[in-house]
């Protein structure tokens, strides 16, 4: 469940401390590249020891439970700790467009989000930049923030790293791209992203369970994301099977229809199309039989 920040406060500056340690050498994330970004040196993800930030601003985008009448507020970071040839942020990710910001900075930018009216402060591609993201929670919340946070990641997350996050985070919604690692080498070269994937998932719930709503906004819990790619290469059904057997039969998860081939995408003959209605609709209608909640 999701605990009250004032009950979390005593342990955060201890865990925010400990996530930026894990910045020198660098493990914050599953490939730990073991780099010391403070002496500016660059693993996988292509960002430092500073985050850099693409946009700020309200996102009217998002699944409705976030987005109400004054949008998500999200904050999208440059960088990613995954490669994946189909990214529709490339620009972003892959060729980190943004600028630097200091924790103090984003804390200015969460509360500028919130006196804005958005429903949530959602921090997009966030895993390689989660040490200044906790610092920069603490002290937005010191200084009057107080909506739910957004942990919008692409689901190739370090259980360490999670456990050092719990209190920060009020809802998780990760990606769950793949359930084949010879698929998710091919495609976004983390040969171990499933095993990685599931027990993350697996932690992100034990933190703030299924997600949970008031007046039709989230406010804790636990919502996941699953894309549906062509020949059912993102292992749809085997990703459903373990939501509803080792997570939980109320698991929230949008099954996402919008693949469209961009990046690199028109080269993997595999992915050069959209999938087909009767794709879509099949893994839909399986998350459905099962029992998930999915999001129309």
């Amino acid at each position: 469940m999701c605990l009250p920040w004032e009950d979390m406060h005593a342990q955060s500056k201890n865990a925010a401390q400990q996530l930026w340690d894990r910045m020198n050498p660098c493990t914050l994330c599953p490939r730990e590249c073991k780099v010391y970004r403070k002496r500016g040196e660059i693993g996988f993800c292509g960002i430092g020891e500073t985050p850099v930030v693409s946009s700020v601003g309200p996102h009217f985008g998002e699944e409705s439970v976030l987005v109400g009448s004054g949008g998500s507020g999200t904050i999208f970071f440059a960088g990613c700790n995954l490669g994946c040839v189909f990214c529709q942020n490339f620009d972003i990710s892959h060729q980190r467009h943004g600028r630097p910001m200091t924790v103090e900075q984003l804390a200015q930018s969460m509360l500028e989000l919130q006196s804005y009216g958005c429903a949530n402060i959602n921090f997009v591609t966030p895993t390689h930049v989660v040490a200044a993201i906790a610092a920069a929670i603490e002290l937005a919340r010191d200084n009057g923030m107080s909506l739910p946070t957004v942990y919008n990641t692409g689901g190739y997350d370090s259980v360490e790293t999670l456990e050092l996050l719990e209190g920060f985070v009020d809802i998780y919604m990760p990606d769950m791209k793949y359930a084949d690692p010879k698929v998710a080498e091919e495609l976004s070269a983390a040969p171990d992203y499933p095993a990685v994937n599931f027990a993350a998932v697996k932690e992100m719930h034990r933190q703030v369970g299924d997600l949970k709503a008031e007046k039709g906004l989230a406010t804790c819990g636990l919502l996941v994301r699953h894309l549906v790619l062509p020949e059912n290469l993102a292992g749809s059904f085997e990703i459903i099977d373990f939501l509803t057997e080792e997570i939980s039969q109320s698991t929230t998860i949008n099954v996402m229809a919008q693949y469209r081939p961009c990046f690199e995408a028109a080269s993997h003959p595999k992915i050069n199309r959209r999938p087909t209605n009767e794709e879509i609709q099949s893994v839909r209608q399986y998350a459905i039989k099962k029992g998930l909640n999915v999001l129309l």
